[in-house]
Parts: C-alpha cells; structure tokens; sequence
C-alpha cells in the first residue's frame, strides 16, 4: 500500500485541524442560544472563530491534541505490522511538523519522547471484517476533558441526588452527575460517551467508543434513544453553560450503549469530551493504500463565526505586564482584560519545580499563563507558536499559593477556576485569575507577536517548558477576583441547586 503512510498523515492533520461536519452542526446550533454580550456568547463567539483559523490556517483547534487513539477494521490477511509501523510514521512526522503537540511523557521518568510514541502510544483498536476495504478511524481527545471522565459502580449514592440503584433511574443520576462534576473543566461545551454494564475496564473503553457515533444520529434502541433525549435536555438546564461561565448550553451531544456484565457488577462509565471534538475517519484502498471515502468531515466546511474577532463592547480593561497590585485589585469578577506584554507559560512539571527553586525570570507584577502550546523553530532558530490555548488549572491548586506568595505573581491565567487556596492567596497578595476560552489555540496564538525566550526546554519537553510570550490583545475573563469572589464556585453550587431539583422532578 504505497499511498497508505500519506493517507494517515492526511487523516491525523485534519483531524487536528478541521472538525467533523455534525460537531460543526451542533456547535451552529447554539451559537445564538446565550444572551448577547454575556460571558457564555463571548466564549461561543470566541470558539467559532477559532474553528475557522484552525480550518483556514490548517492549525491545531486545540494546543492539547490528546493522546491518538485509533479504531481499525481490516479485511483478512491485510499486514497489520506493516500498517502499524506506517501510522507511527504518519504520528512522527506530523508531530514534527506542528499538527500534533509533543504530548507522550514516560510515566516512571517523566521524560517528553519528543514524537508522540511511546509504550502504549498511540492507542490501537484493531477488528477484522468481511469487507474488502480499510476502515480507520480516530479520535483526538485531549487531557483536560480525559480527566472529567467518570465511572460509578450501582449502587452508590450521589452528591446532590442521593441514591442511585441498578436500574435505569440510577443510571441516568449518574450520567447527570457525571455532566455536572465536569463544570468547565473540560471546556464545556461538551459531549459525552456512556456505557452501561460490561467489566471495568472495558467499560471505559465501550464509553469512548460511544463518541465514534455522530452527533444528530439515532439509537436504534428506543429506551437508550429517550435516555440520551432526556439528559440532553436536562443538563442544558443545569446551567454550567459554556467554559462553566453558567449559560443555556453545557452539552451537545449524549450517546449510550449497553453491554451485558456480571450479576454483582453494574457499572456505568462516562467519557468526556469536549466542544473541540477531533474525530475523523477514512476508508482505504487495501490494494494502493489511498483513501476512497472520507467519514465524518465536511470536504468544504463554511464559515461558522459572524465576526473577525472577539464581539468587545469597550469596556475591557487593558493590563500592561508587569501589572500594578493597584489595578489588579479594581477588577472584578466578569470583567473583561486584554493583556499587552511579557507573559510566563507554566505548567505542571513548572509548578513542583519553582516550589523549592528559584525561577530564571522575574515574576513580580507578572502574569503566569496554564499553557502548554504547540511550538515550532525556523531555520534562523526562532520560535513560533503554533497554537496556545489554556490548560485546565486545578492540577495546580497544590501549588498556586505558594507560587504566588514567593513570586509575586499577579495574573494567573487558565480554564475551568481555581479553589479555595488559590482564592485566598489572590485576596492576600493582591492577584485575580483569568479564565482564557478553553480550545481556542489558534485565536490564542495569533496574539503572541513574540517568543523572546525559553527555559526548561530539554528538562520538561515542550509542553511543560516556560515560555516567555510577548502577546498584545490577549483577551480574558476575571472569575476569581482579589475581593474573595470566585464565579467559578458560584456556577457549582447554583448547578448543584438544579441538580437537587431535578432529583426531585423524577421523584415526583
């Protein structure tokens, strides 16, 4: 199969790049459901743009482009050796050229393999069938929305909804608590997978497999079809909204399976994902190994934003790096910044390391980025940024005090909030957090005018390294403000509220 290493490059560029027809469907669909000029429609305005640059720019939609994770369906005697070493090609060289982000890291030594292969990685589904041609299939699921994912075992009782048993009642608590735990984190909007039954592992994996069906399809089964029509119009009214900033819309899509299991165990699993869902597939030509049909994409996708930019009202405030505790403190919670200058990316590996070291740049007024971005050198040895969307930042809730408190910190920036250390430590120290559009690498990138150094690079591979960015025009939400306030905290316990309310609607 000559043409077959091109066709997987093809087909893993665009699905970084391009989303799939019927996620554009649904993500159309909501775009005018929020109140013009909130929060929640400045983040669905920001993600349509986004999609766009990432079609017109062939740039990654997200800077977190998962861990690959392949479903194949081959014909009889097709060399899955031969296919398997043409994927990793296709994996490596699309990491080289910016479409995926180095993202495979050994757990035991910590090291970044630079390619995007490992032990493990990338994820192979392999099934034989009786057609003659090649199926392949794969999805691109990032770590923030992997991280939201959930199982339960039944019985079990739930916050906010109480018991849940083993039967469908305690099936659908779980699968509205499992939407409602997610909050912003995994860049609501979002959509999920569920799988009822099976053991515990596969259970999982039937529950990511679930994600492979199209959005406006139908189940065949017909109390899974009113299952997945009744969490679809009760978690849009839980009110977590888009990025979790409260709103109309928190999912756009649910598909359930059922799988038989053992009689003493009932589990439900849920995977996540999120608005940025990367999933394409192709069939190909056993015989040349060229694609023959395209699954899933829309060959000419129309434009889905109705502006160039961030729809701004005036009122944004402008914040010049390093920044004053002064002007900090006056913000607010649901104000909007557009931050000029010098701004620092860190992440984990960045985190546990300045707890006991020195940093090697000047934090003080500074602005502290939750970024893990896709980045590429010109021949003249100069960094580009790729792509450059936030992380989620409650993995750093260990540290964010601490890092604030030595550092002076001022500005922290991220997805999904911060908790009740971090929230003390911006009311003590003068510092507010900033919730940037979840997904939104390429609008992100545009706004980083410079790359004027790095540090770590070889120590933490490019994900976890600190960038210093000279951005202009970074647009941002305050939610977590220097006065005590946190919106994120308020969006949890009033969707706990509806949460409590809709156990009492199906009591009834």
């Amino acid at each position: 199969m000559e043409h077959f290493r091109q066709s997987m490059l093809d087909l893993i560029i665009q699905t970084s790049t391009n989303l799939p027809a019927d996620v554009r469907r649904a993500m159309n669909a909501i775009l005018d459901k929020e109140a013009p000029g909130s929060r929640a429609a400045m983040a669905l305005a920001t993600i349509a743009r986004n999609i766009d640059m990432a079609s017109e720019n062939e740039g990654a939609i997200c800077q977190d482009t998962g861990m690959p994770t392949f479903k194949i369906k081959t014909p009889v005697g097709v060399n899955q050796l031969e296919m398997k070493a043409d994927i990793l090609w296709a994996i490596e060289e699309a990491t080289r050229l910016g479409k995926l982000r180095p993202n495979t890291v050994d757990s035991v030594t910590g090291k970044n393999s630079g390619n995007n292969i490992g032990n493990g990685a990338p994820i192979f589904y392999w099934e034989q069938w009786e057609r003659n041609d090649i199926e392949v299939r794969l999805i691109l699921k990032g770590g923030g929305c992997e991280n939201k994912n959930i199982q339960y075992s039944l019985p079990a009782t739930l916050e906010h909804l109480g018991k849940a048993g083993r039967d469908l009642d305690g099936v659908r608590k779980c699968i509205l608590h499992a939407v409602w735990q997610a909050q912003g984190q995994g860049c609501s909007v979002g959509a999920i997978g569920v799988a009822i039954g099976s053991d515990r592992a596969s259970s999982y994996a039937y529950a990511k497999e679930q994600l492979f069906r199209e959005l406006d399809d139908s189940n065949p089964d017909p109390v899974l079809a009113k299952l997945e029509a009744y969490v679809m119009e009760n978690a849009n009214k839980l009110n977590i909204g888009p990025m979790g900033f409260s709103g109309n819309s928190t999912l756009i899509g649910c598909k359930i399976g059922s799988y038989h299991r053992l009689p003493a165990s009932f589990f439900v699993s849920v995977a996540y994902d999120c608005w940025a869902f990367r999933r394409l597939g192709v069939h190909v030509d056993p015989g040349t190994g060229s694609v023959t049909r395209w699954m899933y994409r829309d060959m000419e996708p129309t434009a889905m934003a109705k502006s160039q930019g961030i729809p701004l009202t005036g009122k944004e405030v402008v914040l010049n790096a390093p920044v004053s505790e002064e002007q900090i403190r006056s913000l607010k919670v649901g104000d909007i910044v557009l931050i000029d200058g010098r701004m620092f990316t860190g992440r984990d590996a960045l985190h546990t390391y300045l707890m006991d070291h020195d940093s090697p740049v000047d934090m003080n007024g500074g602005v502290l980025y939750h970024c893990g971005p896709v980045m590429l050198k010109d021949d003249r040895g100069e960094w580009h940024v790729m792509a450059a969307g936030p992380t989620t930042s409650i993995r750093e809730e260990p540290y964010q005090a601490d890092i604030i408190r030595k550092f002076g910190v001022r500005a922290v920036i991220g997805k999904g909030g911060m908790g009740p250390k971090t929230l003390q430590a911006l009311k003590e120290h003068g510092a507010v957090y900033l919730n940037a559009i979840g997904g939104a690498a390429q609008y992100y990138a545009q706004t980083v005018k410079k790359v004027p150094g790095v540090h770590f690079l070889e120590e933490f591979g490019v994900p976890e390294a600190l960038w210093e960015f000279d951005v202009e025009g970074f647009a941002a939400i305050v939610t977590m403000d220097a006065n005590g306030k946190s919106l994120h905290a308020e969006v949890l316990e009033d969707s706990a509220a509806q949460l409590e309310k809709m156990e009492l609607d199906i009591l009834q």
